[in-house]
């Protein structure tokens, strides 16, 4: 069932076990700009949630508080139950276990995929001394693994550079997953596909739910559907509203923001 928006700086989130991450009364603003505005957000161990909302609803602004990339004026930001997440870097966030894949693909373009993969794997390392070590039978092992979940098995040995836009898409969420993330924050992951692509794309999130916490910011409201998860809607820096893609849809406030007109009756 659909329900209500913000409950207001007045009324606390519940906090049971399973959360996994809680934003709790955040603010924030960019000279005198409320980007995010009262923000209550709680996401579920093992969830795929999928956040919508007109441009300058505050998505982006919201995965870089998150992320630690900016640090929200008030409120908290809780990952596990334990862990005040505005209290650390952006790297110390990071190796929490918290990893972001933003619009545009970043890879390696010059290496090939295999490699990109194997840079990307849990624990620290440099270009120069991943590419001139010896690799384990464990790390390749792994970097097969990832390369079957995102597809890119039968491309292992090309450069990155030469994938198609798709590809390069799955190549950099398969980078993300060689870091073994609790969290998946997937910023417009369909964007530039081909239809094909994005059903594909589509598949993967799903194979991935349960075994990681996934958000995934879109716009394609097609991708959205495939997905059929919960849906929030955010507006003007706080949730307007939570449901299923039709109550979300069917919503009058939703619709009102989004095409600037109330819903017939």
């Amino acid at each position: 069932m659909i329900t209500a928006a913000n409950p207001g700086p007045n009324r606390a989130l519940a906090h049971p076990k399973d959360f996994i991450l809680l934003l709790e009364g955040v603010n924030k603003a960019f000279e005198g700009f409320k980007a995010i505005t009262d923000l209550n957000f709680a996401l579920d161990e093992g969830e795929l949630r999928i956040i919508i909302g007109p441009n300058g609803a505050g998505k982006s602004t919201m995965l870089d508080i998150i992320t630690g990339r900016t640090r929200p004026d008030t409120g908290r930001v809780e990952f596990g139950r334990d862990t005040d997440l505005t209290k650390l870097n952006e790297y110390q966030i990071n190796r929490l276990g918290i990893g972001r894949k933003f619009q545009t693909p970043s890879v390696y373009i010059d290496h090939t995929v295999f490699e990109n993969i194997w840079l990307s794997l849990e624990g620290s390392r440099t270009v120069w001394s991943t590419l001139f070590s010896r690799i384990s039978p464990a790390q390749r092992d792994r970097i097969q693994e990832v390369l079957k979940t995102v597809g890119l098995t039968d491309k292992a040995n090309s450069k990155a550079g030469l994938l198609s836009h798709g590809q390069k898409q799955w190549l950099e969420i398969g980078m993300l997953l060689a870091q073994n993330p609790k969290v998946l924050l997937v910023d417009e992951p369909a964007a530039g596909m081909t239809d094909e692509e994005t059903h594909k794309t589509g598949e993967l999130l799903h194979s991935l739910e349960g075994k990681h916490t996934i958000v995934v910011i879109e716009h394609d409201m097609t991708f959205v559907r495939q997905l059929a998860r919960k849906v929030t809607v955010l507006h003007q820096g706080h949730v307007l509203c939570e449901g299923s893609v039709d109550e979300v849809q069917n919503n009058e406030r939703v619709i009102e923001v989004y095409l600037g007109r109330k819903k017939k009756a």
